[in-house]
């Protein structure tokens, strides 16, 4: 059994490779007792703007018989601690006659089909875009002014939303689970300290060569990817899967992961008129705030010194109301980027590269909107409703696919900008200076500007005083959620189907949709046989 040690805190300026002599120091004792240890977990205490500290988790292998010699001491607590272990199941008993198809290479396919094809199951990974070798220089090409390509965007494409993503790898959730899928993620070529760090990062630059990494694994285990690949339906019989139509032809199969992503919206109108089961969910949606980096640095770290040793600093704010008011998936020295799917609709969204090195900080400023808004009973009534509004910013600004931008302080005071204004952006396609409340609905509208003034006392009166909004923001998460059976994790009445990750409704970032994906892939695992297996038989 190993120690646990927790509430270790250091000075920012500390290396790690001094952690053992600190550790030693807070405890008392010599620091030859102190045995190799491992962080579990470290993250940043930025309240004290005179003493910036990192507080780690920290794990010790220690024989049994020296354990006695260590012991809490000041706010350093030590106890015993068992790891949780990662669950592998042997191979179920049911037999498999064809491989199963992952239909999807966002987060929760990528690693639905990743795991498969380590325990030799052979996956076949179907993807409507193409791979990154042609998608990344696609999104360039938009980003510079080219026509969008409804199949091959900053949405559609190998690794899927979470490719043009700014790569963040928080969550709500832990254990050996999450764990095994940052592992994964560093054996793909992010950095080690993402095991750990309290707010790991992958960077947006990186992230297509970590996709193209999975796949490379992927294959080289007998998986294969089939990009151009868009599904078309479901074939069902005797509420059992019998496989797939898709845009290249008939894929015969029984088990399939169904991991679309949030932004799928003309596969989750097939699925519908198919019959799948779904319901309407609640989901996130408002604007982008954008400030100069400087002040969000000057803002939470207080001094110059600490950039250096910190890079660019974040934020997250809440403002307490009626409805709540959030900041999403902040992306310090990023970029505001056009998250569009879908041709003639415009819909905001942010990223950074792994140095935040724009001038820029943006983040999402965000509402949930409940389903009893949505206006409709029909259970894609939010995915109409997301389309309704990413219509009208299309309109806004003059059918271009510029960005509506608006100062916060004249979107405050109902004040319609000047289309002459030359507002300062990230934005690489361009902007257009528009009035941003109707591209809201009026609940979201309401909270917002309730809730920014709110921000701004958080902030001592310099959150708004240079802010710039972008919207509207409607890919915060899925507005439809797919049944599943809680423990099979498969659709009632359709044995073999697995939806999962964010299009299902499951998931909500890259981490927690990767790790619904990697519990679907292990859920067919111990019930089914390896294909080849099952042939033998």
């Amino acid at each position: 059994m190993a120690l646990r040690v927790t509430n270790l805190r250091t000075p920012v300026e500390l290396p790690e490779d001094q952690l053992a002599e600190a550790l030693a120091q807070s405890l008392g004792v010599s620091c030859d007792r102190i045995p190799s240890l491992r962080i579990l977990r470290k993250s940043l205490d930025a309240r004290n703007r005179r003493r910036l500290e990192f507080v780690y988790s920290l794990a010790l292998t220690v024989p049994e018989p020296e354990q006695s010699a260590f012991r809490s001491r000041g706010d350093v607590r030590i106890d015993h601690w068992d790891e949780p272990s990662f669950e592998d199941p042997s191979p179920g008993q049911q037999p498999l006659p064809e491989r199963p198809v992952v239909i999807g290479s966002g987060p929760a396919g990528l690693l639905a089909g990743y795991y498969l094809a380590m325990r030799g199951y052979r996956p076949l990974i179907l993807e409507r875009g193409q791979a990154v070798r042609e998608r990344v220089p696609a999104v360039r090409k938009f980003d510079t002014g080219g026509e969008h390509d409804p199949e091959n965007n900053y949405l559609f494409g190998e690794g899927g939303a979470g490719c043009f993503s700014d790569g963040k790898l928080t969550c709500r959730i832990t254990g050996p689970d999450v764990d095994w899928v940052l592992r994964s993620f560093v054996k793909c070529g992010g950095r080690p300290s993402l095991i750990y760090e309290h707010r790991p990062h992958l960077g947006s630059n990186k992230l297509p060569m970590i996709c193209r990494n999975y796949r490379r694994l992927t294959e080289a285990l007998g998986g294969e990817y089939r990009f151009g690949c868009r599904f078309e339906g479901l074939d069902v019989r005797d509420g059992s899967l019998r496989g797939l139509h898709t845009s290249s032809g008939y894929i015969p199969t029984s088990v399939c992961v169904l991991a679309i992503g949030h932004s799928a919206r003309d596969t989750y109108e097939k699925l519908h008129e198919q019959g799948l089961p779904m319901q309407q969910k609640a989901f996130q949606l408002g604007l982008r705030i954008e400030h100069p980096q400087e002040l969000v640095n000057q803002r939470k770290y207080g001094q110059d010194s600490y950039l250096s040793l910190l890079g660019a600093a974040d934020y997250s704010l809440v403002a307490k109301g009626q409805r709540d008011l959030f900041t999403f998936c902040m992306c310090a020295g990023g970029i505001v980027i056009p998250s569009i799917s879908e041709p003639n609709r415009y819909c905001s969204n942010g990223m950074s590269n792994s140095r935040h090195d724009t001038p820029f900080a943006n983040s999402g400023l965000v509402v949930t909107l409940d389903t009893d808004q949505f206006g409709s009973n029909h259970p894609l009534a939010g995915v109409h409703l997301q389309r309704h509004y990413e219509s009208l910013a299309f309109e806004l600004t003059g059918r271009s696919y510029l960005a509506p931008i608006q100062r916060a302080t004249d979107f405050l005071k109902d004040r319609t900008p000047s289309p002459s204004e030359q507002i300062p952006s990230s934005c690489q396609r361009g902007t257009r200076p528009s009035p941003l409340a109707g591209l809201l609905p009026p609940p979201i509208l309401s909270a917002i500007r309730a809730g920014l003034p709110v921000m701004d006392r958080q902030w001592r009166g310099s959150y708004l005083k240079d802010a710039v909004l972008v919207g509207p923001e409607m890919r915060g998460s899925s507005p439809v959620r797919m049944d599943r059976d809680r423990i099979t994790m498969q659709t009632p009445g359709i044995s073999g189907l697995y939806p999962s990750g964010e299009g299902a409704g499951y998931a909500g970032g890259i981490v927690t949709a990767a790790v619904d994906g990697l519990r679907a892939a292990r859920s067919i695992v111990a019930r089914y046989q390896c294909p080849d297996a099952a042939a033998v038989n």
